[in-house]
């Protein structure tokens, strides 16, 4: 499988790395020399430092042998340049992330498509639907759908007064709650990602990944001596294209919703083309502003405003004066794990938000398939289908040299679920979601390959 991403920066960086950890044929081109060499240091990958919108660079990647070309620039028009060469080079298909979502209107005269550009991502509206998962759960830290909803992963910060879930090994917690079934899939604790097995036990701070199906959260929920909360009161800092969206798509006959933006004219603009939210002008820093507003009865503060840091500093002002959830916006996602460690709440990223839409665009096509990747857990998610014969349709998990670094969550059997355990033995009919560190993919190829 050949794969040409055109654009180097944060998006196209995190793509090529969770697809060349799966050794396919990687092509990154970008025409700033800093972000090739970065790639070049660190990813397993070819190189071509030029315009990813010229025939002559296009050419040089072999451009019109890949199954897809991954059109990832920050510039919409580059994009769709490129997009456009290399549809007449004779690729494949192509993806496009375009931040400008006028061009995908009915009403648009540029219509992505006429630039042969078959899937087309738009940050926004990625970062828009993990914000909205996110306000559905206010008790996770991280919120992912699987299997069209029927399955969650949820990120819990295990409180460190639930007497459930220490003093005693997964295992036995498991044993002690046959009602229902769940999955530990990645434990963080500190910046460090442990893998877990029957035989762990939690520490206070630890973030635990859980997968469980939808219907069995409000039992997983009692386990974890957590309330089963809903979200009936935002409070959106930022008037920007994120901030807009969400003030549009939360349903104001459930929510109401509070926009916040620092330019005063900003927020006039804004007040006569959303009639569903509140606008108002202020500062989302200000101590005595959050108070005049009522923090302490907002259960869901998200900030979303072009800089990181207002991000930063406004969601801990509102976590710490008694807003129920804080969701912080960051571009720069090697922030994410050292602010996932302090528990300020939920840390979002539109650029690795990408990343997750691209991969799961693609993995239909892809033998084994990355379905997305986490950047404050070193693991990756993954779709194997067993091979008939293979290793693990002839014994139960348990009896496996299954890898330590390497946890499966869900099988999935001709459309019916279940959560995955020791004594289950896969078909070659099976799916199988695996949660893995990188280095254990090979092991697992082999062991779902006949």
């Amino acid at each position: 499988m050949k794969v040409v991403i055109i654009g180097g920066g944060e998006v196209g960086f995190h793509v090529a790395k969770a697809l060349s950890e799966e050794d396919y044929d990687i092509t990154v081109i970008d025409l700033d020399p800093t972000k090739c060499r970065r790639a070049s240091e660190n990813l397993d990958v070819i190189v071509v430092e030029g315009n990813g919108a010229s025939p002559n660079t296009l050419n040089d990647a072999k451009v019109g042998e890949a199954d897809f070309v991954l059109c990832l620039t920050r510039v919409d028009e580059v994009n769709l340049i490129a997009s456009q060469q290399s549809h007449k080079l004779g690729a494949n298909k192509i993806i496009a992330r375009l931040r400008n979502q006028q061009y995908t209107t009915q009403e648009s005269i540029i219509r992505p498509e006429k630039f042969g550009v078959d899937i087309i991502i738009h940050p926004e509206k990625a970062a828009c639907d993990e914000i909205n998962r996110l306000v559905k759960h206010p008790y996770a830290v991280q919120v992912m759908d699987f299997e069209s909803g029927r399955l969650t992963m949820l990120g819990l910060k295990i409180d460190p007064d639930c007497e459930n879930m220490y003093d005693k090994p997964l295992g036995e917690i498991a044993k002690d709650n046959p009602h229902f079934r769940f999955g530990v899939i990645a434990i963080l604790r500190g910046q460090k990602t442990i893998v877990p097995s029957a035989d762990f036990c939690f520490l206070t701070g630890d973030i635990a990944y859980f997968v469980i199906k939808t219907e069995d959260i409000p039992n997983l929920m009692d386990l974890l001596c957590k309330e089963l909360t809903e979200t009936h009161r935002i409070m959106i800092l930022g008037g920007g294209k994120i901030g807009r969206t969400l003030a549009k798509e939360l349903p104001s006959d459930s929510i109401n919703v509070r926009l916040v933006d620092y330019n005063r004219s900003k927020a006039g603009q804004i007040s006569h083309n959303i009639d569903e939210s509140m606008i108002l002008y202020g500062d989302g820093t200000d101590i005595e502003f959050l108070k005049s507003e009522n923090i302490q009865d907002i259960d869901s503060f998200i900030a979303v405003t072009e800089n990181e840091k207002t991000n930063l500093v406004a969601g801990l002002l509102a976590k710490h004066l008694g807003a129920k959830q804080s969701i912080i916006h960051l571009s720069t996602t090697e922030y994410i794990p050292s602010i996932q460690e302090i528990g300020v709440g939920a840390v979002i990223s539109k650029n690795l938000s990408t990343v997750n839409a691209i991969l799961r665009e693609i993995h239909t096509d892809l033998s084994e398939k990355p379905v997305m990747t986490f950047d404050e857990l070193d693991v990756d998610v993954i779709e194997l289908q067993p091979e008939q014969g293979s290793p693990v349709t002839q014994r139960p998990i348990r009896e496996l040299n299954f890898p330590e670094d390497a946890i499966i969550g869900m099988i999935n059997h001709h459309g019916k679920i279940r959560i995955a355990h020791g004594t289950s033995v896969l078909s070659e009919d099976d799916i199988a979601l695996v949660f893995a560190k990188p280095k254990a993919i090979g092991k697992l190829k082999k062991l779902f390959s006949a």
